[in-house]
């Protein structure tokens, strides 16, 4: 061992120390070690920076910006709703699906871009059911790794290892050719991590903030307003059709106010805020409030020719896209003191609509237009967002109390799902076909998302986890190094000088091993670079098939489950996941032994020498 050798070594266990201590972040140790590096000589301060133009780290901070697309356009949202729809409360259920879809589509597509996608999606996924991010986010990191076990163009290392064969002579692999290895790994995964993910409880409880926060459905019961809300459909012969509000004064003739109007068009169902130069169409549901005391709902509906529809608890709810809610509170010196809701023609001026009124701790459910309001009263408001926006800058008569949780799952670009997933699968479509490399068809998708509007500058470069992009820059001048001071060949000889004369099982076995563990400190990338020649090195000392010792060496590269930084998969995971370096240790080791099983045992029944 050179003293250089020694060095490096000495600075990546410090690394490692850090790493698994915890202090500093990971992300600062990651900038110690590239600002030290240049210090042993082995590389120069160029050739440590060389990773933050590395197309591998362009492609994941595209990928951000990708799945950043996906979320602000209801993608995920929607993908999120489809995994709660077939999972229910179950969690169970919740992680088969998670892991099934995100190991389906790893297949096809980079991995590292695969969790970047599913990171808010499965976020939300855990706000709605009030599961653990901690219990979905190893799960995810896991499905994508295996992933990389089931096509040929899953993963770098595949095709690493795949293009030493056919230099060597052989004729590679297949594209199906992990397959028969990856499925019976991903459904050991699945039920492995049924059991492990009990080992992942969050340490400290986060913070309760939002689920601390009012929900709408709390709202309609706290004001009463399920007892009080109908809705009615305006058929062709109701006197109603072709009306403006203003002129019908539904409020005062009738004692109901219309607080939103849904209307059928071309390709969709539009929400509508009604205001006074609204006309009411043939076919509009009403969505009515019963303001009035005593209103005969009944008589309403046949004077004006109107068809009851049922309305469910959860109506504000499942339309909060588009109609939304806020408690405010009148200000001291509110002009809105001592006067009537309707002397303040507060819905003319504001195009929101008061429905609720607690004075105290008591709700006033049907005294709503006759009360006059006094300073501290707490007002229930409805209405677009776009007018709560607006009311919240005012801040002079009303003061806004309260947001309901569900107002950060508002899209910010509705209407764009389309687009954003044929984004998307131009995306997958180029990466696929190898027409153009991955990075650059990464940033075909995030230039075509911003051209159709999907993201816009600021909130691409928001989306991007700048502290995962340093981590993974800084890790990676060790590998030159490595490489330079003779470390991974001194491993490579030193493997080969102890298992020459080992049995079939126990080689494959050692192979994975030095393979899995050299992936502990570099890329699996530059681990099944350096690792495919001595397989196949190996197979030809032996005079056996090549491709058993070179699929062993591919299902290893993508066995990085044991380390946070052993792979940029498990890197995006850390900080939603809130996970530290030790609970990689305890959930991935023996998994990783796992894998090694199946593989030592598969590889030579599927493959043979």
């Amino acid at each position: 061992m050179t003293a250089e050798l020694g060095v490096v070594l000495a600075l990546l266990a410090a690394a490692i120390a850090m790493f698994a201590a915890g202090k500093p972040r990971m992300d600062a140790v990651a900038l110690i070690t590239l600002t030290v590096l240049p210090f042993t000589g082995v590389i120069s301060m160029p050739e440590a920076l060389a990773g933050f133009s590395d197309p591998n780290i362009v492609l994941i901070a595209a990928l951000f910006v990708i799945g950043e697309g996906l979320v602000r356009t209801g993608v995920a949202q929607r993908l999120g709703d489809w995994l709660i729809r077939k999972a229910g409360r179950s969690e169970t259920r919740l992680l088969v699906l998670l892991m099934t879809v995100v190991a389906a589509l790893g297949a096809v597509m980079s991995s590292t871009g695969v969790v970047a996608i599913f990171i808010p999606v499965a976020l939300r996924v855990a706000q709605i059911t009030g599961t653990p991010p901690s219990r979905l986010m190893m799960p995810l990191s896991m499905a994508a790794l295996v992933s990389g076990m089931l096509t040929l163009v899953a993963t770098a290392p595949n095709l690493v290892v795949h293009s030493e064969l056919v230099r060597s002579g052989a004729g590679g692999f297949h594209f199906f050719s992990f397959t028969p290895f990856g499925l019976p790994v991903l459904v050991l995964g699945i039920v492995y991590m049924l059991f492990a993910r009990r080992w992942l409880a969050p340490k400290r409880q986060a913070s309760t903030s939002a689920a601390q926060r009012p929900s709408l459905r709390g709202w309609v019961q706290t004001y009463g307003l399920a007892d009080r809300e109908c809705r009615l459909r305006v058929s062709a012969a109701s006197a109603l059709a072709g009306k403006r509000l203003e002129e019908l004064d539904l409020h005062h003739r009738a004692g109901v106010r219309i607080l939103a109007i849904e209307r059928k068009s071309r390709f969709a169902e539009d929400i509508i805020v009604p205001v006074a130069k609204t006309t009411l169409r043939a076919g509009d549901i009403l969505l009515v409030d019963l303001c009035a005391p005593k209103t005969d709902i009944e008589a309403l509906k046949q004077r004006f020719a109107l068809q009851p529809l049922p309305l469910s608890g959860d109506y504000f709810a499942n339309r909060s896209q588009d109609i939304g809610m806020a408690e405010v509170m009148v200000a001291a010196d509110s002009t809105l003191a001592g006067k009537t809701i309707v002397d303040n023609q507060f819905r003319t001026r504001h195009e929101l609509t008061v429905i609720g009124l607690r004075r105290g701790s008591s709700a006033l459910h049907n005294e709503l237009a006759e009360a006059r309001l006094k300073v501290g009263d707490t007002l229930l408001l409805t209405g677009t967002w776009k007018a709560i926006d607006r009311l919240a800058l005012q801040g002079k008569e009303l003061l806004i109390l309260n947001l309901p949780a569900e107002r950060d799952e508002v899209l910010a670009v509705p209407g764009k799902t389309l687009p954003a997933l044929a984004c998307l699968l131009l995306m997958i479509v180029l990466m696929v076909s190898g027409v153009v490399p991955n990075v650059q068809a990464a940033l075909i998708a995030c230039l075509a998302m911003g051209l159709l509007g999907c993201v816009d500058l600021d909130s691409a470069y928001r989306s991007i986890h700048w502290k995962t992009l340093v981590l993974i820059v800084g890790m990676l001048p060790f590998s030159l190094a490595l490489q330079r001071t003779g470390g991974v060949e001194l491993a490579a000889a030193a493997l080969m000088s102890l298992i020459g004369g080992a049995g079939t099982h126990a080689i494959l076995a050692s192979l994975f091993l030095v393979t899995a563990m050299l992936g502990l400190f570099i890329s699996n990338t530059a681990t099944a670079v350096l690792m495919a020649p001595v397989a196949l090195a190996i197979a030809s000392e032996l005079q056996a098939s090549p491709y058993p010792f070179a699929m062993t060496v591919a299902l290893a590269a993508s066995a990085a489950f044991m380390t946070p930084i052993s792979s940029p998969v498990n890197t995006l995971v850390v900080g939603p996941g809130n996970y530290s370096f030790g609970d990689f240790m305890k959930v991935g080791v023996p998994f990783t032994v796992i894998v090694m099983i199946v593989s030592v045992v598969l590889v030579p029944m599927l493959l043979p020498l």
